[in-house]
């Protein structure tokens, strides 16, 4: 499975235009996190843009991506990107994460809504435009970007920093890396200011 393959499967499955965005910047994070750990950025890639695509079939944690893991696999998804995506539900699906693409996925998920909330709350509705220290300063406002759960965050981040950083990957270092990620495809997430007008 290719790019084009995963765009495809993903948008002929995901209507929401919201949903959309948070996979390509789920994708855009998994690319660079991928590019410093020496990983495969294209399987990584995969990851990070199929990771919900089955969520408005299966709009359950119970389901979700357990019942679309088949759908992945019959569409020729790499074995390791369909046990990433199921490993990021571990509580529905029961398989662990083991793999340092597993600690990324989880750890890339969340974060990106509070970014995504950051740029969409700024005039310009532009990602660009979006400054580390005023993401630390909505981090504290719970009901800015409310779902999502900053508890998680911080604990698949130190996950993820164990696993793979040697603990030295610390929150906000995570938060910079991933917001300059999404900023590298602004187009792509349509967080150009296109939709200021």
């Amino acid at each position: 499975m290719d790019r084009a393959a995963a765009l495809n499967l993903m948008k002929a499955n995901v209507e929401a235009p919201g949903l959309r965005r948070h996979m390509l910047a789920v994708e855009a994070a998994m690319r660079l996190y991928a590019d410093k750990l020496g990983a495969d950025a294209d399987s990584w890639g995969l990851a990070g843009m199929l990771h919900d695509f089955d969520w408005e079939i299966h709009p359950t944690l119970e389901d979700h991506p357990a019942k679309g893991a088949p759908i992945l696999r019959a569409n020729g998804c790499p074995e390791e990107v369909v046990e990433a995506i199921l490993s990021h539900n571990t509580e529905g699906t029961g398989v662990e994460r083991t793999h340092p693409i597993d600690f990324a996925l989880l750890a890339c998920d969340e974060v990106t809504g509070l970014i995504i909330a950051s740029a969409l709350v700024r005039p310009s509705k532009d990602v660009r435009d979006v400054k580390l220290k005023s993401i630390r300063k909505r981090w504290r406002e719970k009901s800015f970007a409310a779902g999502v759960h900053r508890d998680e965050v911080e604990e698949a981040t130190a996950d993820f920093s164990a696993a793979c950083f040697d603990g030295e990957l610390e929150l906000w270092d995570h938060v910079e890396n991933v917001l300059t990620a999404m900023q590298g495809a602004a187009e792509a997430l349509e967080l150009d200011g296109r939709l200021a007008n």
